[in-house]
């Protein structure tokens, strides 16, 4: 029991295992690294935005804004959240600025949430339930 610290093995069952938990936390660091990367998705409009921002690509504010049902300016200031800490960067398209996701750790984290694009666009089909008469002006895709 060489990680446990002296005066907590009183009440120790297996000291094997609790010496492997002790050493699953020894990195104090990586710990509050990863508590702060899960502190960003936990706010759910954040959240949302990740992973439209991981299905959609390269995308901007207003497209973003519309996507996730929040206004512009809400979904900036996430944004910028976001950017502080390199979870996406910006990038110039023309006069228009696209957000991509910049932290690979982030996401494998997001596919595990929702692992598969299912777009309308380039040819790949809407997932079962999408609601035509709820998107009227969504492109009808081509048949046979």
């Amino acid at each position: 029991m060489h990680r446990i610290a002296p005066g907590r093995s009183a009440k120790v069952i297996d000291g094997d295992r609790a010496c492997d938990a002790a050493g699953a936390v020894a990195d104090r660091a990586r710990i509050q690294h990863w508590a702060a990367r899960f502190a960003i998705l936990a706010d759910p409009g954040r959240l949302a935005i990740l992973l439209a921002v991981r299905h959609a690509g390269p995308i901007s504010v207003s497209d973003l804004a519309a996507g996730v049902g929040m206004n512009d300016t809400a979904v900036s200031q996430a944004l910028r959240i976001l950017r502080y800490h390199a979870v996406v960067s910006p990038h110039r398209d023309g006069r228009v600025i696209r957000y991509t996701l910049s932290d690979s750790s982030i996401v494998d984290l997001l596919d595990g949430v929702h692992p598969a694009p299912a777009l309308a666009h380039n040819g790949i089909a809407h997932p079962d339930g999408f609601d035509e008469e709820a998107h009227p002006s969504a492109p009808v895709p081509p048949t046979g």
